[in-house]
């Protein structure tokens, strides 16, 4: 199963899935996008598969995806203080994986229902849901 992971910033929020989803062995492949460098190497240095930076790859690995995973910002164009682009966006939205959101309130996007939540307990609840996902191994 590939899992795509998509982040930007500081990648921190994908460092911090990746290493999540890396301890629980979950049996799939992760593949790391980057909005910008930094938060590339973050993710590679997290354990991901294979690391690739910018608009192409994030089109290109949608493509054939399983599973998507990163902030709600993926989803919206000039989200994440611009570095999503719209083509970005565009082949998330479209992309025929399933989507593991996380609920980040930034960038005038608000999520009703998540403020309770902390982001560790939003990513145990990610890491969850992947498993569920996964082929029996």
């Amino acid at each position: 199963m590939k899992v795509v992971v998509i982040d930007g910033q500081s990648g921190r929020m994908g460092q911090v899935l990746i290493e999540r989803i890396r301890a629980a062995a979950l049996p799939c492949e992760i593949a790391a996008v980057g909005t910008n460098a930094i938060a590339t190497s973050a993710m590679l240095k997290a354990g991901a598969d294979a690391g690739a930076t910018g608009e192409n790859p994030v089109v290109v690995n949608c493509r054939d995806a399983d599973v998507i995973a990163g902030p709600i910002g993926i989803l919206a164009a000039d989200s994440l203080l611009g570095e999503v682009t719209p083509a970005m966006a565009l082949a998330v939205g479209q992309s025929p994986a399933r989507k593991l959101l996380l609920p980040v309130n930034h960038c005038n996007n608000v999520v009703v229902g998540t403020q309770s939540m902390t982001l560790s307990k939003l990513m145990d609840e990610a890491v969850e849901l992947l498993r569920a996902m996964c082929p029996e191994t």
